[in-house]
């Protein structure tokens, strides 16, 4: 009776972490082995429900204490807020951006007032192309976006302070010096940066100096990389990376 008991115990353990599920025979298989299954057919919901109903208001733990006036919870509110600062909410042009390029092929469209839904626009979308309403040349890399990651590298460059409140850029010159490498993780300058098709001037990745590519890219991309002038390329002309000192000619 007791060895009939420990072996349910392990199938039921081997088998997985659900009550529902039976062994199989790639689990009785596994029996005996350092590696246990432990995928469950089970899914469980990957959001977050809160709701007070009101008996938390004015505590500032209620729900409106908390997000009343935060975008976050409103697709709707990030993409405004995005929006103000001329950056695009998943791949969609601004507001701005979109009454610039029009509607579609010029295509005629309209708003209607709809029940519940109140006022609708009816008609093709405000794209550039069919292939930028399809998802394909849509982008979120425009000149807004490309601004932020040039400030963001630049923050890098100049950064006053390391891992755990350590030294910034000071001490970038003393480890390359000794190793060869600027230590640029240590010294709170990494920001990987990166370089897309749509990019005015090259954005170099990690901004180290040395990166490449498999297939044929656009002119911009090349320079971001190989000789470029954002790749190893800056070694050769005495040109300076994210950590801002000179390189080593080859």
């Amino acid at each position: 009776m007791v060895k009939f008991t420990a072996a349910a115990c392990v199938l039921l353990a081997a088998g997985s972490a659900s009550a529902y599920s039976t062994p199989s025979r790639s689990t009785l298989r596994s029996m005996g082995t350092k590696s246990i299954p432990t995928a469950s057919s089970r899914k469980v919901g990957a959001s977050m429900k809160m709701e007070d109903f009101g008996f938390l208001k004015n505590t500032g733990i209620g729900f409106g204490d908390i997000w009343d006036g935060n975008e976050v919870i409103s697709e709707v509110g990030i993409e405004n807020s995005l929006n103000k600062e001329g950056l695009r909410y998943r791949l969609n042009r601004t507001k701005q951006e979109a009454e610039e390029v029009g509607t579609m092929y010029d295509l005629p469209g309209f708003t209607v007032n709809l029940p519940i839904l109140g006022e609708t626009y009816l008609g093709p979308p405000k794209v550039e192309s069919i292939w930028e309403a399809l998802g394909f040349t849509a982008t979120s890399n425009n000149e807004a976006r490309q601004q932020e990651k040039l400030k963001a590298v630049a923050k890098a460059r100049e950064a006053k302070v390391g891992v755990l409140g350590g030294p910034g850029a000071e001490i970038r010159k003393g480890w390359l010096d000794k190793y060869g490498y600027p230590r640029l993780v240590g010294s709170g300058g990494i920001f990987y940066a990166d370089q897309l098709s749509t990019d005015k001037e090259p954005m170099g990745g990690f901004n180290m100096g040395k990166s490449g590519s498999i297939w044929p890219v656009p002119d911009v991309v090349k320079q971001g990389n190989y000789g470029g002038i954002k790749g190893w390329g800056m070694k050769k002309t005495g040109g300076t990376s994210v950590d801002g000192l000179k390189k080593v000619k080859n």
